[in-house]
Parts: C-alpha cells; sequence; structure tokens
C-alpha cells in the first residue's frame, strides 16, 4: 500500500493552465502553460481561455508527472481550484480533476483560489508563524488578510473598486504598453524617477483601499499634457511608470503598516501575482527593517497563478480529510 501523499493540483481560475505534483508536502514539479493568445486583445477572453485549458491540460498534466516520476496510478488525491476565476475556465480544471479522481477512486479536494496564494507561503523556508499579516494583492483582488492559523484568515482590509493588478495594467494600457502591463510597468519603474508626478493617494477609511481614482487621474494628466506636448508620454515614460507605481505601492503599504500596528503582529507577508513586482518587494523589505518585523516573499514561481500553491493547500486539506463530493460545482466570485 502507498504510504506518500502524492497529490496532482490543477490551476485554471484564469488564463494560466497549471499542474504541479506534491509528495509529503514537497514539490515534485510545477509546470505552468501561459496562453499567448489574449495579448492581442489586450486582456483575457474568457471564452478563448476555456478553449487554451482543454488543449493544455492533459499535456501538461502527463508532463508534470513525468517530471515527478510517478504515474497517475500512484496519486493519492486529485485537487482543483474551486474559485473564484472565470466559470468557463475553472469548468475545464474541475471537469477533469472530477473524471480523474473518480477513474481512480482517489479523494477530490477543492482549494479557494485566494486561500492558495496566502498558503503558498508553507510550501518553502522561511514558513511564517502565526498570527502574521498577509497583504494579497492580484489582478482581480487587493486584501489585507490576517492569518490565524491554515484556514482561519480573516479579511481586515479589501478594495471597493479596482484591485491594485488591475490598477498596475489599467495604467499601463493608458501608457501605451503591451498586455499584460504591469509587468512591463514595473521594469520601466526600475529606471526612472518615482517623486517626478504626483499622484492622489486615496483615503479610505480603515484598512480598505480604492484604486479606480487612480487611473482616472493618470489619463486626465496624460491628456492634459499632451494638448501642449504631444509627445509627452514617451518623453516622460520611466518616470510616469516610477511615479505610478510608487503610488499604488504607498497606498498599500500604508494600510499594512496601520493593520500590522493595530493587530499587533510583527510579520508580513506578501502574495498574489503582484507579489512578484519589484517594487513592491523592495518597499515591504524596507518597512519591516525599519519596524524590525520579519518579511516574507514567496519565490517568484509561487507569487503568479500556479499549481503549486493549489497543491500546497490541498496538502494541508488531505491531512484534515477534507474532500469534496463530485456535485462540488465552481464558482465565479467568493
Amino acid at each position: 500500500m502507498n504510504k506518500d501523499r502524492i497529490i496532482l493540483a490543477i490551476e485554471s481560475s484564469c488564463d494560466d493552465t497549471a499542474a504541479a505534483i506534491m509528495i509529503n508536502g514537497k514539490i515534485h514539479a510545477n509546470l505552468v502553460a501561459t496562453q499567448k493568445i489574449h495579448e492581442q486583445y489586450g486582456g483575457v477572453v474568457p471564452e478563448l481561455a476555456g478553449r487554451a485549458h482543454q488543449s493544455n491540460l492533459v499535456p501538461l498534466v502527463t508532463e508534470a508527472l513525468k517530471k515527478a516520476g510517478i504515474n497517475k496510478k500512484q496519486l493519492s488525491a486529485v485537487a482543483f481550484t474551486k474559485g473564484p476565476g472565470l466559470i468557463g475556465a475553472l469548468m475545464v480544471g474541475s471537469s477533469f480533476a472530477k473524471s480523474l479522481a473518480q477513474s481512480l477512486s482517489i479523494p477530490l479536494i477543492g482549494v479557494h483560489h485566494m486561500e492558495a496564494h496566502v498558503l503558498a507561503h508553507f510550501i518553502d523556508e522561511p514558513r511564517p508563524q502565526f498570527p502574521f499579516l498577509c497583504l494579497t494583492v492580484s489582478g482581480g483582488h487587493t486584501q489585507l488578510v490576517l492569518m490565524k492559523d491554515y484556514f482561519e484568515q480573516e479579511i481586515i482590509g479589501k478594495t471597493i473598486d479596482d484591485a491594485a493588478g488591475e490598477a498596475f495594467d489599467k495604467t499601463a494600457k493608458i501608457l501605451g504598453l503591451p498586455y499584460p502591463g504591469g509587468p512591463v510597468l514595473d521594469k520601466l519603474a526600475s529606471t526612472g524617477n518615482p517623486k517626478a508626478f504626483e499622484f492622489p493617494v486615496s483615503r479610505m477609511p480603515g484598512f480598505d483601499f480604492s484604486f479606480s481614482g487612480l487611473k482616472t487621474s493618470v489619463l486626465y494628466f496624460i491628456r492634459d499634457r499632451e494638448l501642449v506636448n504631444p509627445e509627452f508620454k514617451q518623453q516622460n515614460l520611466n518616470d510616469l511608470c516610477a511615479s505610478i507605481q510608487s503610488t499604488i505601492i504607498k497606498q498599500l503599504l500604508k494600510k499594512t503598516e496601520l493593520a500590522a500596528k493595530e493587530y499587533g503582529v510583527n510579520q508580513l507577508a506578501l502574495a498574489g501575482g503582484v507579489s512578484a513586482n519589484s517594487g513592491l518587494r523592495k518597499e515591504l523589505t524596507a518597512l519591516c527593517e525599519k519596524h524590525k518585523w520579519q518579511a516574507f516573499v514567496p519565490a517568484f514561481e509561487y507569487c503568479t497563478d500556479n499549481a503549486g500553491m493549489i497543491a500546497m493547500a490541498a496538502d494541508l486539506k488531505f491531512q484534515r480529510q477534507e474532500f469534496e463530493t463530485m456535485d462540488t460545482a465552481p464558482f465565479a466570485r467568493s
């Protein structure tokens, strides 16, 4: 009888198809197939994303099993992203996971996408200790989460409109940068002056965020200056990127700092796709050094959407015997 915990994890919440193999809490394969087709549309097209998942999933799972040196009959469980995300994309992953689990007579594990982003911190050392505060920032979510235990998470702050990742992508589009714009903006910002231009920082009460006003501010700021100088945007591109990035990071970390003091925690963590942003990683580290707090930032491969984080959450659930029935359904919003 196989005593190893061997979990196959599937992630298909948006436009990246991912598969991972975790054996006894260690990642042995973590593969991602990026869908390039969306670049020509300047954003994710849900129908095309679903079709691409259908094409990518079986070859990716086959490669993940091969890389981990196992066969499907050795699997202990199959995990999948239950939501939130694009419902069509989620259905591809959940249908595959259900079919495989049922054919092998092994447990099925559903994972909450945002919980998994936070739990990615437990894949490798160093690992934070409870309680800690996690700033979770992605294209669809921005949350301040007080982590009391693996699955005891209190959302103490969130965006009331655009997510931070959405703010990066939308302002990048205004600047004429290619999709996805966030990483391009980050790269250009590294050689720009973050104090060159001043944009407003939202003053939301408590620990909530708001980023929709920044997009509008950038749009009109550039429009007014291009009326005088049509080349303004191109002549100041790096400084504009640096100033926009600085404004977003300033709001994120100001609320994080206030929350850490309010709840008396001295360990701060980053999670989600935007945690790959070099400016945010640098500034969080500086904030923690200032207060003599500990900063935790996952490896780049566990920041953006990936199946490794789904496997980590699933492994914890497997040990608790928390399984799904075959009639479970994915959900678009949490």
